[in-house]
């Protein structure tokens, strides 16, 4: 079934209403008619079978069949934190990270960013960042759409940091020096409802000055394996790490 992110107001007693993009999605993209069953999210997780049982000229409304109890999302929260690439890595970034499980993903304006951001156009950007992490959560069918918040500099970074309980820097030098093990560790350190942080850098990488002053904040600088991994392929090798250890080998 097709799974829609609804705001709370969307749900009255066991009937929803559904206008905006999904409405256009259902009636146009997928061409659903009544009686067809689709999945809606509340803004808490809550995740619902809803029945169509009618169509206006902008909205559709449906019947709640039953309430699902659904456990989708990595009992530990991973927040990625991106240097800013080039391209459309970041977009990239976001799609697969939350296909993957990530909680929130924080773009980082870093020293050697190619990209600068236009703050002009932050409020179109941070829709469209939004919109395909949305997306993304629909289609892998997660319970939580994965929060993207706007581009932070290194002060309010580690400002930032304070909060979670774990905080992790993914550097090639590490792996350029054979480091291996303190990922794994920290892995084994970890329990279910904890926060964790991974900073990873633009394509130059980061700056001697960045790993410093992060890991006179607590950060801790790890390798992740014998090969370097391009700057929109390492969060996607994290995620898939803590996944597994979280999800399939606990």
């Amino acid at each position: 079934m097709q799974r829609y992110f609804l705001q709370d107001d969307n749900f009255q007693g066991n009937r929803v209403t559904i206008s905006g993009d999904d409405f256009h999605h259902i009636t146009r993209v997928m061409r659903m008619e009544a009686g067809e069953r689709i999945i809606c999210v509340k803004n808490d997780g809550q995740t619902a079978v809803v029945q169509i049982t009618e169509f206006t000229n902008d909205t559709v409304a449906g019947t709640i069949i039953e309430w699902k109890n659904e456990q989708k999302e990595i009992p530990v929260r991973v927040t990625i934190v991106s240097g800013l690439p080039k391209g459309d890595k970041l977009e990239y970034i976001i799609q697969k990270g939350t296909e993957l499980g990530a909680a929130s993903f924080i773009p980082f304006i870093a020293a050697r960013s190619v990209v600068k951001w236009d703050e002009k156009k932050t409020a179109k950007k941070m829709e469209r960042l939004q919109k395909i992490a949305k997306e993304a959560a629909e289609q892998s069918h997660r319970t939580v759409v994965p929060k993207v918040g706007t581009p932070i500099n290194l002060s309010q970074l580690i400002e930032r940091a304070a909060t979670f309980d774990h905080k992790l820097i993914a550097f090639e030098e590490e792996a350029k020096q054979g480091e291996k093990s303190k990922f794994a560790a920290k892995l084994e350190e970890m329990s279910a409802g904890q926060k964790l942080l991974v900073v990873f850098g633009p394509e130059g990488g980061l700056t001697d000055t960045e790993i410093k002053k992060l890991t006179d904040a607590g950060f801790i600088a790890c390798g992740l394996g014998p090969r370097i991994l391009r700057t929109e392929t390492a969060p996607l090798y994290v995620l898939s790490a803590v996944s597994y250890e979280f999800e399939l080998s606990r």
